[in-house]
């Protein structure tokens, strides 16, 4: 039983990341995690109500597993979650805490010949932000006489699941990266019309603050709005500009693209369409925060008056801002 439970999380850890496991290849990777349920199913294909009471524990342990794998453990790997989310898993009862550094600049002050009365100055320990989580939950439903039937399987649920809770934490992790910029010195942010030594201005302010090459990052769109004068484009920057809508560098700061999403629910974009952002790459400023496990519980059908099938989900996570460098953050309007 252990060994089929690795198996069936590799094969959906492997399915949700789009790759090839082992002798499968991506299209045959669905088919095999069917199998596996089956085969817990007392290899049947249809969902007996009497042998799902019985075998529901083991398989609803491996669905917890797996979705704590993917959608809870398994943040995208695409460049805005590699670039600005750090995320961390808890046990329940571990420390929750993000350090952050003392950045205070030390003077040094031009003394005469054998002259040591200076004003001490204080060099901090930093501190300690902790990520407030709470739990998050769904519950689900469906007619007894479908999963019977067969025609509902619990691979169906998962990846609806999967899709519910990624959607939910994509919401919460863009919400708390708009509201980063909140805090920004004014120094730090521009807008009004695109203005290109304004953009150099701001990156150059970026690398000066943090010591570190900095890099340029929005979306496609907003990336859009930069210009380069005729006489800097380069055949590299026309291509560019042609196969992406931006270019890939801006006088040698690099331009990165992030992702489009749309919001919870509906078909709105999720992220500025004019703002982009001068990051290092090297502090992320959003943290998510995971604590205990997925939990699942199957409700009683013969508790609803229509026989039908209940499933509760819940996972505990957080999101939150710890600042540790500076970035910035340009808005052009036109």
């Amino acid at each position: 039983m252990a060994e089929l439970k690795n198996d069936l999380v590799k094969l959906a850890v492997d399915r949700y990341k789009n790759r090839t496991s082992g002798s499968y290849s991506k299209t045959e990777v669905l088919d095999a995690l069917r199998e596996g349920f089956v085969q817990l199913n007392g290899g049947s294909t249809k969902l007996n109500y009497k042998k799902l009471r019985r075998n529901k524990v083991e398989i609803f342990e491996i669905i917890e597993e797996i979705l704590e794998k993917t959608v809870i453990e398994g943040l995208p790997d695409d460049n805005f979650f590699t670039n600005f989310v750090d995320d961390r898993n808890l046990k329940l009862g571990d420390q929750n805490s993000f350090y952050v550094p003392d950045n205070s600049i030390l003077s040094v002050s031009e003394i005469s010949s054998g002259t040591t009365g200076l004003r001490r100055q204080r060099m901090d320990v930093g501190s300690n932000i902790s990520i407030t989580t709470s739990i998050k939950g769904i519950k689900i439903y469906e007619e007894l006489d479908r999963l019977l039937s067969g025609r509902v399987d619990f691979d169906q649920f998962m990846t609806a699941l999967e899709k519910a809770f990624r959607q939910k934490i994509n919401d919460d992790t863009y919400d708390t990266f708009t509201n980063v910029f909140a805090s920004l010195p004014a120094t730090f942010t521009e807008g009004g019309s695109y203005n290109e030594n304004t953009l150099i201005d701001l990156v150059d302010h970026v690398e000066a603050a943090t010591g570190r090459d900095a890099m340029i990052a929005g979306t496609r769109r907003a990336l859009a709005k930069i210009t380069i004068s005729d006489a800097a484009q380069s055949d590299k920057a026309k291509e560019d500009k042609y196969n992406l809508s931006y270019y890939g560098s801006f006088y040698g700061t690099p331009v990165m693209g992030i992702k489009q999403v749309h919001s919870v629910g509906g078909y709105s974009f999720k992220l500025s369409q004019t703002d982009i952002y001068i990051i290092t790459g090297e502090e992320k400023p959003v943290k998510f925060v995971t604590e205990g496990d997925v939990t699942i519980l199957d409700g009683n059908p013969m508790d609803n008056a229509d026989l039908t099938q209940d499933y509760f989900f819940s996972s505990k996570y957080g999101t939150g801002v710890v600042i540790t460098d500076l970035f910035g953050k340009y808005s052009i309007s036109s």
